[in-house]
């Protein structure tokens, strides 16, 4: 038990893990998260929507390859919606008082949202439209 202990902390040593800031690192990527869903409502859309995707992937038996798709799609739009959130703190702590390019940079911030979420459903919409299809003609 002795050797196995002396290993570990050689090899924490080695690599230059510090427990206590990973512990923190993920402490503060957690109060993050829940500060993001508090206060931005696109967020909560967002998470709706692929939750619905879960389900409707689950319920059509979507393919390996598109649930990798779909679970990409959905890292990606909740990733940028936190990033845009990100960006609007960050804006509205240096520019409290309006300004047009403070609002160029949350409006262009939302844009890259809004396009990641039209891709998404562009390609959901690829995914799912056959077999829903399928699945209607199977009732029929």
């Amino acid at each position: 038990m002795e050797l196995e202990e002396k290993v570990r902390r050689k090899v924490k040593k080695r690599m230059g893990i510090d427990e206590k800031r990973l512990r923190d690192s993920f402490k503060y990527a957690f109060q993050g998260i829940a500060q993001s869903y508090k206060g931005e409502q696109n967020l909560k859309i967002h998470t709706f929507i692929a939750i619905l995707v879960l389900v409707f992937g689950f319920f059509l038996k979507i393919s390996y390859v598109e649930w990798l798709v779909c679970l990409v799609l959905i890292g990606l739009v909740l990733m940028a919606e936190f990033f845009n959130t990100a960006i609007e703190y960050v804006v509205d702590l240096a520019s409290p008082s309006l300004h047009p390019l403070a609002k160029a940079a949350k409006d262009t911030a939302s844009a890259g949202v809004l396009m990641m979420a039209i891709i998404s459903a562009c390609i959901g919409l690829v995914i799912f439209i056959p077999k829903l299809i399928e699945f209607i003609g199977g009732l029929v």
